[in-house]
């Protein structure tokens, strides 16, 4: 019974802190220069996420043309700057992860 009863607090607690914020944010309205700085968190963030973990797999840096890691991530770049499709993009460098990983370098 504990075990919910301490789930049932956390989804409050959570609930509250971002009730608390999403019904205020009608009336506060955020100076340009602020917005516009804000455009960039997203892909600062996603960058941060990203590069790590296409650039150091084992945990330091290796940028080499037997990086599955690498390749795969090129080629998300590549097909979603020609295709602009999601959903290919994953797809196919998903797929061009594993068979180099799996076929290539074995």
């Amino acid at each position: 019974m504990s075990i919910w009863l301490l789930i049932f607090a956390m989804a409050l607690v959570t609930f509250t802190i971002r009730y608390a914020l999403y019904a205020r944010a009608n009336s506060i309205t955020l100076p340009p220069k602020l917005e516009q700085a804000l455009k960039f968190s997203a892909p600062c963030v996603l960058t941060a996420i990203w590069v790590p973990a296409i650039m150091m797999p084992q945990g330091e840096l290796f940028i080499s043309v037997s990086n599955p890691y690498l390749i795969g991530g090129l080629v998300a770049v590549a097909i979603s700057i020609w295709q602009k499709s999601i959903l290919l993009t994953i797809v196919t460098s998903m797929s061009c992860f594993f068979i180099y990983k799996l076929i290539i370098l074995v």
